[in-house]
C-alpha cells in the first residue's frame, strides 16, 4: 500500500532530506585518490551522526555500513573496505540514507575522483539528467510508469543499458515502501500519483549492457561487462503542482 504523507510526516521528511543533501555534499568535497572506501564510509557516518541522526543503512538486512560505496563497474551496495583505495581517474557512487525523528531519506550521487575520462563525464551527466527527465512526470494525475518511461527512453537513446534487476521505491517511515519505481520502458501505466507520496527515484545506468550480477559478498552488485556504471538518487514529494526534490540544498 502506497502511504499519503500528512503535513506533519512531509516536515520531519523535508528535514531529513536537507540533512542528508549536507552530507552528500561534505563528502563530495573530502573525496581524494588514495582514501579507502572504508574511510569514505565512516566520514559519512560521523556528519549523519553529528546531525542527531541514524544512518539508514547501517545493519539493514545485514548490510555492515552506513554508506554504499561503489566504484567505477559496482552499480550499488559496494560494501567499504580498508583496503579498496580509490585512484585518480575512478567514479564513486555514493548511496545513503539517514533517520530524523523516525523518518527516512534516500539520495544518490556519482562523484568524480580527480580528472576523469570524457565517456565517464558524460555517463555520469546523463544519469543525473535522467533523474530531471523522469520527474517531469512526477505529478498528481499522472501515472507512476510515466517515470519510468522517461528515464528509459532518455537514457537508452545515449546507447546506454539500464539497470533492470534494481528499482526505486516508496520512502517514509521505511526505507523501502511502495510502490517500486522502475527505470526503463513499462507495458503498463502504473499507480496514479497523489500528492503527499513520497518517493525515491534513483537511475542506475551502465554504459554497457543492463545486466548486473551479485559478487561473492551477496550485497555488491556490478556490471555483468565490466563497463562502469553511474547512479543518481533524489527523495521527492508529490505535490498538487511541481515535485518537490527533498535531497537537495
Amino acid at each position: 500500500m502506497v502511504t499519503i504523507k500528512s503535513h506533519r510526516e512531509i516536515e520531519l521528511m523535508r528535514k531529513a532530506g536537507k540533512l542528508l543533501a549536507q552530507t552528500h555534499e561534505e563528502l563530495e568535497k573530502a573525496i581524494k585518490p588514495g582514501m579507502s572506501t572504508w574511510q569514505i564510509d565512516k566520514l559519512g557516518e560521523e556528519i549523519i551522526r553529528s546531525f542527531g541522526c541514524i544512518p539508514s543503512f547501517l545493519n539493514y538486512n545485514g548490510f555492515p555500513a552506513s554508506i554504499c560505496v561503489s566504484l567505477n563497474d559496482e552499480v550499488v551496495h559496494g560494501i567499504p573496505r580498508k583496503d579498496c583505495i580509490v585512484q585518480e581517474g575512478d567514479i564513486v557512487s555514493l548511496d545513503a540514507g539517514l533517520i530524523y525523528e523516525g523518518y527516512h531519506s534516500d539520495a544518490a550521487r556519482t562523484v568524480a575522483v580527480g580528472e576523469i575520462s570524457d565517456e565517464a563525464k558524460k555517463l555520469i551527466e546523463v544519469t543525473r539528467q535522467s533523474f530531471f527527465e523522469g520527474i517531469k512526470y512526477a505529478k498528481a494525475g499522472n501515472h507512476l510508469h510515466d517515470i519510468s518511461n522517461a528515464i528509459g527512453d532518455y537514457c537508452e537513446s545515449f546507447g546506454y543499458g539500464v539497470v533492470r534487476d534494481l528499482v526505486g521505491h516508496g520512502i517514509g517511515k521505511n526505507l523501502h515502501e511502495d510502490p517500486q519505481i522502475p527505470n526503463f520502458r513499462q507495458k503498463r501505466r502504473g499507480i496514479k500519483l497523489q500528492a503527499g507520496m513520497t518517493l525515491a527515484v534513483e537511475p542506475m545506468i551502465n554504459m554497457g549492457t543492463y545486466q548486473v550480477c551479485w559478487l561473492d559478498d551477496d550485497w555488491t552488485v556490478v556490471t555483468e561487462d565490466g563497463s562502469l556504471s553511474a547512479h543518481y538518487e533524489n527523495t521527492i514529494l508529490i505535490t498538487d503542482g511541481e515535485p518537490e526534490i527533498l535531497t537537495i540544498l
